[in-house]
Order: structure tokens, then C-alpha cells, then sequence
């Protein structure tokens, strides 16, 4: 061992590595990136239902009328449901619509029920 290596060891000038520490800087940055992606992916798939409205056709059926938007050029499917007094669900339908255009397409559809309804809703709907 040199003079300059014995008195470096004795005063605690001995070099640190920097290895470890931009290996950790590089997997944070990766773990940071993939969750961002993922976020971003996930919002760009996503599809937001409105309800417009409902139409009590008869004691078995119930016209519903919604909005869906968010995802244009892919197919979409939702979950169409008439309730009761209680909230108690009485009838559902799913209903599939065709990729448009248009950031936004308006919809009806007939719910058949199995007693009365006093609503109609969207219960949610996803990209197929």
C-alpha cells in the first residue's frame, strides 16, 4: 500500500461508488415511466355514460335514452337496467354499440322488465 493510499485510509478520503445509486436512479425512473403509461393507456379506454332520459312504455317495458363518449373508432358495450320503487333491479339489457366517428353518439334502447318500473339507467359501460 502507497503513503497516499495509507493516509487516505486514515483520514476517510477512500472513494465512494456511484454505481448503486444510478442503477437506483434508472429503475425509479423506469417504475415512474410504466406507471405513467399505464395511466395514459387506461384514460385513452375509457367511456363515460350520461343518462338523457326514460320513457315508461308499458308495466313491462321501459325506453332508455343515453349518451356515451370518450372512445371513437371502437366498439362499446353497456349495461342498460330499469328499476322498481326500491331500487330493486327489474329488468337489464346489454346493448352493443358499433364504432362511429364521432366522439359522442346518442342512443335508445327498450328494456324489457319483469314488473314495474318507475326508472331506466345506464349501469356502466366499457370498450369491447
Amino acid at each position: 500500500m502507497t503513503t497516499a493510499e495509507e493516509l487516505d485510509e486514515r483520514y476517510g478520503r477512500t472513494r465512494t461508488r456511484r454505481t448503486p445509486w444510478i442503477i437506483a436512479g434508472i429503475v425509479a425512473l423506469l417504475v415512474v415511466g410504466a406507471f405513467g403509461w399505464m395511466i395514459v393507456a387506461q384514460s385513452m379506454s375509457s367511456v363515460d355514460a350520461d343518462d338523457l332520459g326514460f320513457e315508461l312504455v308499458d308495466e313491462h317495458t321501459v325506453d332508455v335514452r343515453f349518451q356515451v363518449s370518450g372512445v371513437q373508432g371502437k366498439d362499446v358495450v353497456c349495461v342498460v337496467e330499469a328499476l322498481d320503487e326500491e331500487f330493486g333491479v327489474v329488468g337489464w339489457k346489454v346493448v352493443e354499440i358499433p364504432a362511429g366517428d364521432s366522439h359522442t353518439q346518442a342512443m335508445s334502447t327498450v328494456v324489457p322488465t319483469v314488473s314495474a318500473a318507475t326508472t331506466g339507467l345506464v349501469n356502466t359501460c366499457w370498450v369491447a
